[in-house]
């Protein structure tokens, strides 16, 4: 298992919290095989068909189980590559299939309304009003945003040079407020901020290091009470919005894929089914005969 893991992430460059989903999926499916004498090295086509029917009978999502059986396919193949195995099991196994579920987003009105919660008298406050404003402005990952350092900022072009899955580059403007408020930040709430000796962390914690992505989303939860709203929020609850608002307002779809740094396209698409169904409530609502 280990090989396969550090393989992969030679390959593929991917994060260490991708890398533990990898883990747990196999460390998961060995220890069922484990409690049926069985292990990973051993198991054929058809324990892992009970497996998923087991995982069917325990109601779990079938979004999980297509992530799992997708790490399983490539451990496998790894290990026919690797001459571990003669065959893999999962060949002509089918993943179950997910429905299509739209991504819960904000109105334009309580992006506002979340915008504005911060009090940004406050160093802190301040900090998060900036966050907010760069996080709307550009679609990025939460891990993207609180891992920003100095370097990759440049206020002078209003771009942001992004690092995100699998160690890939882009480029992302981030518009006239977003910069107004960075170089707020930067004048009047950074250097009030208990930073750590050369830290380079754009937006730090309180203790002057780099946020986790736990803490911002905890403070995002916190001004959407204050903002007065009651939606079902997820830590992508931004990123959604500027996605959304942007086909919204016209934007092809390949600049947003580009944007939000999507290397396919049909997961960006989805947004595309947001806006459409965006377009169909208005329609509904206001036309006379909708």
């Amino acid at each position: 298992m280990d090989r396969y893991l550090d393989a992969v992430w030679m390959e593929r460059g991917l994060s260490d919290s991708t890398l533990a989903s990898y883990r747990r999926d196999l460390m998961q499916y060995g220890g069922w095989l484990q409690e049926r004498n069985a292990d990973l090295l051993s198991a054929g086509r058809e324990e892992l068909q009970r497996y998923l029917a087991w995982r069917v009978q325990q109601h779990l999502k079938a979004s999980s189980t297509a992530r799992m059986l997708s790490t399983l396919r490539g451990f496998y193949r790894f290990l026919v590559r690797e001459q571990s195995i003669e065959s893999d099991p999962t060949l002509l196994i089918e993943g179950p299939k997910r429905g299509r579920t739209l991504p819960k987003t904000l109105t334009e009105s309580d992006v506002e309304a979340l915008l504005q919660a911060p009090q940004t008298g406050d160093a802190v406050e301040l900090r998060d009003r900036a966050m907010l404003e760069v996080l709307y402005a550009t679609g990025l990952r939460v891990s993207e945003l609180v891992s920003l350092q100095l370097g990759q900022v440049n206020l002078h072009q209003g771009v942001i040079r992004v690092v995100g899955k699998g160690s890939k580059e882009r480029l992302v403007p981030l518009g006239e407020e977003a910069i107004r408020w960075v170089l707020t930040y930067l004048k009047e709430g950074r250097p009030l901020l208990n930073l750590e000796a050369n830290s380079e962390v754009l937006f730090p914690s309180r203790r002057g290091s780099q946020m986790t992505r736990q803490t911002f989303w905890h403070r995002i939860k916190r001004y959407a009470v204050v903002a007065g709203i009651d939606k079902p929020l997820s830590p992508h609850v931004l990123r959604h919005a500027f996605a959304t608002h942007l086909l919204n307002h016209g934007a092809d779809l390949r600049v947003v894929q580009m944007l939000l740094g999507h290397s396919d396209l049909s997961t960006t698409q989805i947004y595309t089914h947001v806006a459409q169904h965006r377009l169909q409530s208005l329609h509904g609502k206001h036309h006379p005969r909708g």
